[in-house]
């Protein structure tokens, strides 16, 4: 590790993440460290922290961590930043690129327009919607779709669970999502215990054929997007018959195209740069000490 730690933000539909470029990958974060930084009063604040490393199986390695430091498979909104970043510093010229997740190589194609990365589009492989895919509890090979669902206080709404490559638990609640208490609800379900490695939690409802949508995001909490969230709400409400193959989800932050293919679910959304800075030395001692000062 360096004395200082040069770092960029971006964000996707209000989805926010730290990006650290390690092209030769010989700077990797502790989970405290990562922590430190999306802390919103003593850090940078954001969703989660994206290290960028050149790829062995593609052309970059998107190594991402959740706003509590702990790994995550896949973010869709953080990929699409990713897509732009390495374009906006020259790391490639290219517009279809190929990048490493935990979750599986996935393929981003950028609109460029006038040298500028005005939108990201990424696929994201097809869902799954077996427990042992997901995973959930229950015999492997069953699904659970459109199914009634106890969310507490005596509140039983219809649900569905899949995987993005990350678990999704899709609430199709009666009301405004707005009016949910998502703070509460969302990390009691999070750790439900139909969930072993827990799950992502969205609240979702269908007004004039686009789909409004919350969601808990496991290891992060309410974020005002998320990329695979949004992709499960749109193929959830697609396998129950509530919208298109191609519909528009609307989060507090913004909204994102998902286009359900027959083996893949694209998503399409902005991505821009918020701000760049350098954290010093102290900074980085203190919080690898556990000192929040």
């Amino acid at each position: 590790m360096t004395d200082e730690l040069r770092f960029e933000k971006y964000h996707g539909t209000g989805n926010d993440f730290v990006f650290l470029e390690d092209l030769g990958d010989e700077r990797p974060l502790d989970p405290e460290v990562v922590a430190a930084l999306c802390d919103r009063r003593f850090g940078v604040g954001a969703d989660g922290v994206i290290r960028v490393v050149r790829g062995e199986r593609a052309d970059f390695f998107m190594d991402y961590r959740n706003a509590d430091g702990s790994l995550a498979e896949m973010c869709g909104n953080g990929i699409r930043c990713l897509g732009k970043f390495v374009y906006d510093h020259g790391f490639t010229d290219a517009t279809q690129l190929e990048v490493d997740t935990r979750g599986g190589v996935k393929h981003l194609s950028l609109d460029v327009r006038d040298g500028a990365v005005r939108e990201v589009t990424v696929g994201m492989g097809p869902p799954s919607f077996a427990k042992a895919a997901i995973p959930m509890r229950g015999p492997a090979w069953e699904t659970f779709l459109s199914e009634p669902f106890d969310i507490g206080n005596g509140m039983t709404v219809k649900a569905s669970a899949l995987s993005m490559g990350n678990p999704h638990l899709v609430l199709f609640v009666d009301d405004d999502p707005s009016r949910y208490h998502v703070a509460h609800i969302g990390p009691v379900l999070e750790r439900h215990e139909l969930f072993p490695e827990k799950t992502n939690v969205e609240f979702v409802q269908l007004q004039n054929g686009e789909l409004k949508a919350r969601v808990w995001e496991r290891g992060s909490g309410e974020t005002m997007a998320c990329g695979t969230g949004a992709c499960a709400v749109a193929v959830a409400a697609n396998e129950a018959g509530l919208v298109p193959a191609r519909a528009l989800v609307r989060f507090p932050g913004g909204a994102l195209t998902v286009e359900r293919l027959k083996d893949d679910v694209l998503l399409t959304g902005t991505a821009e740069k918020v701000f760049d800075g350098i954290l010093g030395a102290d900074w980085l001692a203190a919080r690898k000490e556990g000192r929040a000062g």
